[in-house]
């Protein structure tokens, strides 16, 4: 982590989230961070162009239309993520109810009243932008658990208090009802997250797994609603004869390549092709063969086109350039003097990350097809303005949270910045 210089005058006792008095760092950030998400963006613009081919050939938007909507949504992305990594952490406290009743309400509107993208209602158009309410689910989910672990941490013993598992545990599940409908892998993949924020917030074994427990029986009692009254439109399939079809389609012991193609598995097999024409060193970008048949190469099965581009090299890279994000974000919190800014920059790593190596799984065959996008690499403004929010989040932690080796003074300030309740200290450095 960058080195950071804070003045030396105390904060107020009780500060507004709001609050501009506090200490102000010198730096800018960790420039770990400013360049994985440098790096992203121009991985993103090249492998778009690439990806591009099918999007150009079923419209007369041009050559370099998708880019350009593309760089509009990936400079709107980094202004946000600037403005926030330069406000202090704190204002994210009275923002997390905002953006979590915002996020609700889009959901709920979209399962009655949504467009149907790839068979389920995902979006809704707000002055002509396609919104899809999931991505800021997930960010809600991050941000809700990060303030009741951070509530509820025990101040005079290491660990969290049962109240905040509980509350962390409804609001996920209540958060996973809204998603079914629309993907189970969102779903579990919002566990996932709350899962590991909550081990990380020093939450007990066994709380961890009764939590587990309970996301089991609830989702398990939900997928059986949706299996006695989910009823398709006449020629379309439900949710759970796709969920399936698709388990079956993973489980078939038959070679890929004896596998005939058809609409239900084009997508995956295209993408095997991709993968196997890139081979070791890639055919370069702008090179692609199979971006013209593979029908969401832009967005759900882009990484197929980074490897038919860069090769199994390129893929790799990419890999690392998400775990090291995660490995950073977890040297970062480590250094946080206090709970909350260290659950902060884990979580938003962590929903980033988890959802790149899903999206990777995916498209390499490891587990079952579902859509899912590669973060700030996908088009996608939805998905791109909710990482451009994590990493400006990770960055103004990485700015304003003391550390491990700051003087006392800068601690208590650190400490006078935050709400009383949420001034335990950081349970990764006990």
């Amino acid at each position: 982590m960058a080195e950071t210089t804070y003045t030396t005058a105390s904060a107020p006792a009780v500060n507004s989230p709001f609050d501009t008095t506090a200490p102000a760092p010198v730096t800018r950030g960790d420039k770990h961070l400013w360049g994985i998400y440098m790096m992203l963006c121009a991985i993103s613009l090249v492998e778009l162009y690439s990806a591009s081919s099918r999007e150009v050939n079923a419209s007369s938007i041009g050559v370099m239309g998708p880019v350009i909507r593309h760089v509009a949504m990936l400079i709107g992305g980094f202004g946000i993520m600037w403005i926030i990594s330069r406000k202090h952490y704190r204002i994210v406290i009275p923002m997390t109810y905002i953006i979590a009743l915002a996020s609700v309400f889009m959901m709920v509107y979209v399962i009655f009243a949504g467009e149907v993208v790839n068979d389920a209602r995902r979006s809704m158009s707000i002055l002509g932008i396609s919104i899809q309410p999931a991505e800021l689910i997930k960010l809600s989910s991050v941000l809700i658990v990060a303030l009741l672990m951070a509530r509820s941490q025990k101040l005079k013993s290491i660990g969290v208090k049962d109240k905040g598992v509980f509350w962390a545990a409804v609001f996920i599940t209540f958060f996973g009802a809204l998603l079914l409908p629309q993907g189970l892998t969102n779903t579990l993949l919002l566990m996932f997250i709350s899962i590991g924020m909550m081990i990380i917030g020093g939450t007990p074994w066994k709380r961890i797994l009764l939590v587990f427990a309970i996301y089991i029986a609830a989702g398990g009692g939900y997928m059986g609603y949706l299996w006695l009254t989910d009823n398709p439109e006449p020629g379309k399939l439900s949710r759970m004869d796709t969920w399936k079809a698709r388990i079956e389609r993973f489980c078939d012991p038959t070679p890929k390549y004896e596998q005939e193609i058809d609409l239900s598995n084009r997508q995956e097999m295209y993408s095997y092709m991709a993968q196997a024409h890139g081979g070791i060193s890639g055919v370069l970008p702008g090179n692609s063969r199979e971006a013209s048949r593979l029908p969401l190469a832009f967005s759900d099965f882009i990484y197929s086109i980074i490897i038919e581009d860069l090769g199994v090299w390129g893929g790799i890279g990419v890999l690392l350039l998400y775990l090291w994000l995660l490995g950073r974000a977890a040297a970062i919190a480590s250094r946080c003097s206090r709970s909350y800014p260290a659950l902060l920059v884990i979580g938003m790593a962590v929903m980033v990350v988890a959802q790149a190596l899903i999206h990777m799984a995916i498209v390499t065959g490891a587990i079952p097809v579902s859509g899912q996008p590669l973060p700030l690499i996908s088009k996608g403004g939805s998905s791109i303005l909710v990482t451009s929010i994590a990493f400006g989040i990770m960055l103004s932690v990485s700015r304003f949270a003391a550390n491990n080796k700051a003087k006392r003074q800068v601690i208590k300030d650190e400490i006078n910045a935050l709400p009383e309740e949420m001034s335990a200290e950081n349970p990764t450095q006990l």
